[in-house]
């Protein structure tokens, strides 16, 4: 196996709209639910209490919206259609 990482924390292909920042966006979409599935797989199998699970899961939540909010992610859903109009 040439590359760990792709196998450890494999990535999809982005189709949304091409802008960096929801280039951005989904990647930290994506670790945070690979990091939310390895956080659930370690409670399934007792090597971390619910609570300490749910902890780390808001603290990601937090960590993502902030993320969305610093990006501007969906506060002007139209923008681009009412500046080419």
């Amino acid at each position: 196996m040439a590359d760990k990482s792709q196998f450890f924390y494999p990535r999809s292909r982005y189709y949304g709209s091409v802008k960096p920042e929801n280039l951005v966006f989904n990647a930290n979409l994506q670790e945070f639910a690979q990091r939310v599935s390895y956080l659930a797989n370690l409670e399934t199998n007792g090597k971390l209490s619910p609570q300490e699970t749910y902890k780390e899961i808001k603290q990601l939540w937090k960590q993502l919206k902030t993320s969305k909010k610093q990006l501007g992610i969906g506060e002007e859903p139209f923008g681009d259609e009412i500046s080419q109009a």
